[in-house]
């Protein structure tokens, strides 16, 4: 089944939808017949992305903050009041970090996990009763942070980790009822995301990353993420070497902790 075959006509709602992958995800799924509802905090952004998608009277934007759980009954309400149903949702929202664990506030740590974990969590379970009836999926986009710590990253790759936790152990509990959940851990993607990371104050990075700089083009991460999706995968690792990561952890840890120590966190 191509992907095109696949998402044309899908009603889907993504988070995070005002940059970077997010935005990449809009313009491509437009591209592919979905219909999206687009979020994030930045509803200026989010009218202008609109406008310039295939079939923009489709698409609906729907300014949220993850961080305010209160308000996704009535955001919800007005999803199924355009569309009626929901058959996948992207969990794209974040915020990432650079600063070290000792400098990093309390503010700093709660406002990571109140956005990437919490967030995430109470919008899926807003939003499942709605995926049982479309037997529909969810893409979660965690990160390699996920699948271990690095230098400037404890929040944020903590917040990343439980994800995987929380998903794995819903991805067994819906699997009767016909959801299927995809996990991605993109590493070093050409994105914003560094530039409006924490800092240890809570104010944005607002620095470009050599790392993101460097990274996989925003288009070829979506390009394996959409596949991902098609091919309803339980997880998949998206980025160039630095993936390779992963395997050497598992197998062999000795060396891997020798070799990430040396890294670059920026």
């Amino acid at each position: 089944m191509s992907k095109g075959n696949f998402f044309q006509g899908k009603v889907v709602w993504l988070t995070g939808a005002s940059s970077g992958i997010g935005k990449e995800l809009s313009i491509q799924l437009s591209k592919l017949g979905a219909k999206l509802i687009l979020s994030s905090r930045k509803e200026e952004l989010l009218i202008e992305l609109r406008a310039n998608l295939p079939q923009k009277e489709q698409h609906m934007v729907l300014a949220m903050d993850l961080a305010k759980p209160d308000e996704f009954d009535g955001l919800l309400k007005q999803v199924i009041a355009r569309y009626d149903q929901i058959d996948l949702l992207i969990q794209n929202g974040g915020i990432s970090q650079r600063a070290t664990a000792a400098s990093s506030s309390e503010v700093v740590v709660r406002r990571i996990m109140e956005v990437n974990f919490f967030g995430n969590v109470f919008l899926m379970k807003k939003v499942l009763p709605k995926l049982r009836e479309s037997k529909g999926q969810v893409l979660v986009i965690s990160s390699i942070a996920g699948k271990f710590g690095f230098f400037l990253r404890s929040s944020y790759s903590a917040s990343k980790h439980a994800l995987h936790g929380y998903y794995e152990s819903l991805a067994l509990e819906e699997e009767e009822n016909g959801i299927s959940i995809t996990i991605a851990c993109p590493g070093k993607i050409n994105t914003p995301i560094s530039t409006n990371a924490l800092d240890s104050k809570g104010e944005k990075h607002g620095e470009m990353d050599h790392n993101q700089e460097t990274g996989m083009p925003v288009e070829e991460c979506v390009a394996q993420l959409l596949r991902a999706v098609s091919e309803r995968k339980r997880e998949v690792l998206i980025g160039n070497k630095e993936i390779k990561a992963v395997t050497l952890k598992r197998f062999f840890p000795k060396l891997f902790w020798k070799i990430i120590r040396k890294q670059s966190p920026t």
